[in-house]
């Protein structure tokens, strides 16, 4: 709902002052200029971009317009269920906590998060992890690699839609200049005609760059920086859960003490207290 808002405003402005300052809309409304510079724009992106890899910034484009940014629930829920797994294991060991893994949809301890469980992201992150430990012999430092190694992949991947519009951003004045170019040339085959048919024609050119430039700097570009946003956000809430399975698992603290670690990394705006989150503690017993 942002970025609709954001897109309204970037319009209003532009137009509005123009027409302030007594343009003629008509002038601005040039189909042709838009199809010229869009469907280049689209073009070019089909060409430098594999199949596979435009449904992921389709659907990444999608999010933007429905993603809803973390909560201090959100991040309550999630330490609150990661120190239930913690105090289980503490308790009855490792093996304790194999069928919650294996089938977290199904597991009683699972369903009392039901904020963390909706991200699919962190439970797949976290389940996998807590496999591993529970099959293997992993040490501390390889754990720690091997998380980090799967953070900066999941990056990597979050971070492609954002790139590849800030590509298409970044053609966006280029194909405006080309568009307006196509306009000087049809321009010039006028140039027996009477002033005003040159002026409009020559102003009627000069909106292709307008409408490139307005395009990369109001729209598609904002857009791109949405996108790594978000995806910077999806990588701090994995990150929190590696810092308590590290701390937990690598570094044998206690379960509240390895939530607290976790806690000190979560973003301000979104923290729990630790008064909260002890209140928070309480009442899940």
């Amino acid at each position: 709902m942002i970025p609709i808002i954001g897109i309204f405003i970037v319009t209003a402005c532009v137009v509005g002052g123009y027409i302030l300052e007594h343009g003629n809309l008509s002038v601005l409304f040039q189909p042709v200029e838009l199809l010229i510079i869009g469907g280049a724009a689209l073009g070019a992106f089909i060409v430098a971009t594999p199949l596979k890899f435009i449904k992921i910034v389709i659907s990444a484009t999608t999010r933007v317009f429905t993603y809803s940014p973390y909560t201090k629930e959100d991040y309550t829920d999630l330490l609150l269920l990661l120190n239930a797994i913690f105090y289980k294991i503490r308790q009855q060991g490792l093996v304790a906590i194999e069928s919650d893994v294996d089938n977290p949809e199904e597991s009683a301890l699972f369903k009392l998060y039901p904020r963390a469980m909706k991200n699919h992201h962190a439970m797949t992150f976290l389940t996998d992890t807590l496999r591993t430990v529970m099959t293997t012999t992993i040490a501390p430092h390889d754990l720690d690699a091997l998380m980090e190694s799967e953070l900066e992949a999941h990056h990597d991947e979050s971070m492609f839609p954002s790139q590849t519009i800030s590509f298409v951003a970044d053609m966006l004045p280029g194909l405006g200049i080309v568009a307006a170019v196509l306009g000087v040339v049809l321009t010039m085959a006028k140039i027996d005609q009477p002033a005003a048919v040159i002026g409009q024609s020559v102003g009627a050119a000069l909106v292709g760059t307008f409408l490139g430039i307005l395009l990369c700097y109001g729209y598609v570009g904002p857009l791109a920086k949405n996108m790594a946003l978000i995806a910077s956000e999806d990588l701090r809430f994995l990150t929190v859960i590696k810092a308590a399975l590290l701390a937990f698992i690598g570094g044998g603290t206690a379960p509240k003490v390895a939530i607290e670690f976790c806690r000190r990394l979560i973003p301000a705006d979104c923290k729990p207290s630790f008064v909260e989150l002890e209140d928070s503690l309480r009442q899940k017993k």
